[in-house]
């Protein structure tokens, strides 16, 4: 048996435990060279669209088979979005993994792309903007506490675990950011993975 065990594991690359049933996704956080200063990118969602319409977000979607990489999923969205061809997108760095409590891994990258060469899809984008970084850099997004609660189906096994219907589940905390900027609000998944990126350029 043990040699069958080591036989199963050999080559195994680890990953995510779970992450067979979860939406695996990449992003871009994307920077342009405008007017000698350095700004990030966003876009603002077609209203059209059936998940998060007219919300603020990264370029970016889910990994599909012919993608090679999670690289190679950011670039491939990235283009399909902002009209762009792969030599106007340049990754420079992944970010720290995301994993959210809704069954969503999300994996970040940090380059720069050919602003002059936006033509967006508007099915998928209304519109784009660009926020300077020295001005992110300085801001401090308002933040929040949110807390979720484990909640278990009417006929869950209580008798099946210690201390049955007492059983102290505990509670995850899940903090969320808003940046304010000439009157756009960026917050959720976005504002997280923008604060990440600025943390580490702080650092």
């Amino acid at each position: 048996m043990v040699k069958k065990i080591r036989k199963a594991f050999s080559g195994f690359s680890p990953y995510i435990q779970g992450h067979r049933d979860m939406f695996k996704c990449s992003v871009l956080v994307p920077l342009v060279e405008k007017d000698g200063k350095t700004h990030v990118l966003f876009e603002v969602r077609s209203k059209n669209l059936s998940v998060q319409p007219c919300e603020i977000s990264f370029p970016g979607g889910g990994y599909e088979d012919a993608d090679e990489s999670f690289e190679d999923t950011a670039i491939r969205e990235t283009c399909e979005e902002l009209g762009l061809h792969r030599e106007d997108v340049e990754l420079f760095s992944p970010m720290d993994v995301f994993i959210t409590p809704f069954d969503m891994i999300i994996h970040p990258f940090v380059g720069a792309i050919n602003y002059e060469k936006i033509n967006i899809n508007r099915d998928e984008v209304d519109h784009v903007f660009l926020v300077p970084l020295d001005y992110l850099l300085s801001a401090e997004p308002q933040m929040y506490n949110a807390n979720l609660d484990v909640s278990v189906p009417d006929d869950f096994p209580y008798h099946m675990i210690p201390q049955g219907r007492d059983y102290k589940f505990k509670k995850a905390r899940y903090v969320l950011y808003f940046y304010r900027y000439e009157g756009y609000i960026i917050w959720g998944i976005t504002a997280k993975i923008l604060k990440d990126f600025l943390d580490q350029l702080k650092e």
